[in-house]
């Protein structure tokens, strides 16, 4: 099979899709890998290591997706990129088509079988493929806040750890999954008061003994949502439901209400985001005011850091981009039934029922499909 790997085009987007290690495993399997020029600089890999590896190099991105029965990206096919797709062609990448209805439609209408990473299920409901960047998001998540909340960044002002005799940040999280706990654990060590909230008591549970009791893990509802983010200098959004749209869980009324200068960081940006005014926003400009508060709302954080990304995400996809190519997508889909999930679109058809729910787009069922 013939695996291409074209450079993201996100606005300060720097992540690759493969490293050379997965471009050897690739080629050692008997495939082919092409790769655009300069495509892995953003993560400090060069084109003389993928040459290296085994790979390709074509000058444009017009060459690597119109050769590649296999595109591997990472951020979503975005406007200037749609063209490119065709009938047939698989594509595995991020896709968040929950709170994408033109990117839906555009997969459906060119008839490309579109498998999601943040859509690849395991039995016991971890997201395997979402994994590592709900870390790194989490990880940021307490870093750009901090950085928001200076003063000449229309911030309150306030340090997180404080200093003797002045109290520390409050920071409040919703949401105790993996970017919550990672965001918990980075908040807690700049030496913020941390709280996390979630409906799962289960998660409350493990942060308790994660954290030595030093989060204040709180059961969720709107009252507790409510007189915690009034009293918090920051509020960290890290609500997910596996391939459906964000929960709106903080009102414009309620942000109304907060501390003036208080920041507001959305990690569910890619799924709608979980506060009301959530937008999209990008690295060159991640933030914006509602009334007197920041929301920062990069839908692509990962990014910010893509030597750590890349090599995070490639350990965690390899295996199933070897998958795929070694037994094309309907076998390796039918023999692993948690990568199965992941299939989003495929010859004009949805078979993301959370999908459907979001888009109103009518849904076939999985096993229609692989039948």
């Amino acid at each position: 099979m013939k695996v291409g790997v074209p450079k993201e085009v996100k606005n300060h987007e720097y992540r690759v899709a493969i490293t050379p290690l997965g471009v050897n495993e690739l080629v050692a399997a008997g495939h082919q890998v092409v790769i655009e020029k300069t495509a892995g600089l953003g993560s400090q890999v060069t084109d003389q290591e993928y040459v290296a590896a085994g790979a390709e190099i074509l000058p444009d991105a017009d060459a690597v997706w119109g050769s590649a029965d296999l595109i591997l990206k990472v951020k979503e096919p975005v406007a200037e990129e749609y063209h490119r797709m065709r009938e047939g062609q698989v594509l595995f990448t991020y896709l968040h088509l929950a709170a994408d209805k033109p990117l839906t439609d555009e997969l459906l209408a060119r008839k490309v079988t579109a498998i999601a990473y943040e859509t690849v299920q395991l039995d016991n409901g971890t997201l395997p493929l979402l994994y590592p960047m709900s870390e790194v998001a989490g990880c940021l998540a307490p870093q750009v806040g901090a950085h928001s909340l200076l003063k000449a960044q229309g911030g309150r002002g306030v340090l997180l750890g404080g200093v003797g005799g002045v109290a520390n940040a409050k920071v409040v999280i919703i949401g105790a999954g993996v970017s919550g706990q990672n965001a918990a654990n980075i908040a807690l060590g700049m030496g913020a008061d941390v709280t996390l909230l979630d409906t799962d008591l289960e998660k409350l549970r493990m942060s308790f003994w994660r954290y030595n009791n030093k989060v204040h893990g709180l059961a969720s509802s709107k009252l507790a949502i409510e007189q915690h983010v009034t009293e918090a200098d920051m509020v960290i959004g890290a609500v997910l439901i596996p391939g459906a749209a964000a929960p709106k869980l903080i009102s414009n009324e309620l942000v109304s209400r907060m501390k003036p200068g208080s920041v507001l960081v959305d990690i569910a940006v890619d799924q709608g985001g979980c506060f009301e005014d959530t937008r999209p926003t990008t690295h060159a400009d991640p933030t914006f005011q509602v009334h007197d508060s920041v929301f920062y709302c990069v839908a692509n954080m990962p990014g910010a850091v893509p030597t750590t990304s890349t090599y995070a995400l490639t350990n965690a996809t390899l295996p199933y981009a070897v998958a795929l190519a070694n037994k094309g997508w309907r076998r390796a889909l039918g023999d692993d039934p948690c990568l199965a999930k992941g299939l989003n679109t495929h010859d004009g058809r949805l078979t993301n029922a959370p999908v459907g729910d979001a888009t109103g787009i009518e849904t076939v069922s999985l096993e229609q499909v692989l039948s």
